[in-house]
């Protein structure tokens, strides 16, 4: 017992050290402005939308008791060739304002919107054709805004972005 206390006591001292490391920083820290801080001060060179918009809960027929909201989400450079470097979303839900929610990488963002090597060509449109949202039960039915964001990066190495709010609501029609 004389042994393990002491151990204890360590295991209790890194513990918050361990913990504070795995809190992910604010995403949002000036709320005098509208966009999370990763997106502000970037150049928009990427026209991005989502259709349909706002979307609504419908049963999942792959998943009885289940729900699907299903949406698209469009690309567009407007600036040139460019190269993705990031791919993601934050989401509102609460009045906490904005939250990190998701990240892709280029290699993801290449294939869940069929453009070979993240490379965007001028003027052609890139989808994400079932960017769909899940829940298990009506339980889990909620609302909130999702702003999804591109960055991409032309051969000077400039960085764009391009981004679009889609409305999620909690409703089924």
């Amino acid at each position: 017992m004389k042994k393990l206390l002491p151990a204890v006591a360590l295991l209790a001292t890194l513990t918050p050290g361990l913990r504070a490391q795995t809190t992910p920083p604010p995403a949002w820290t000036d709320h005098a402005r509208a966009l999370p801080d990763k997106l502000r001060q970037v150049p928009v060179g990427l026209t991005l939308w989502h259709t349909p918009n706002p979307i609504y809960p419908e049963p999942n027929p792959a998943q009885p008791g289940g729900y699907v909201w299903k949406h698209s989400t469009m690309l567009r450079s407007e600036v040139g060739e460019l190269e993705v470097v990031e791919c993601g979303s934050f989401i509102w839900y609460s009045e906490a304002g904005w939250q990190a929610n998701m990240r892709e990488t280029p290699t993801e963002f290449a294939e869940l919107f069929q453009c070979p090597g993240g490379r965007l060509l001028p003027g052609r449109t890139y989808t994400f054709a079932k960017n769909y949202r899940y829940a298990d039960n009506a339980q889990r039915l909620y609302g909130g805004d999702a702003l999804w964001y591109i960055l991409a990066k032309d051969k000077a190495g400039k960085l764009y972005k391009g981004m679009g709010l889609v409305e999620t609501e909690a409703t089924v029609r």
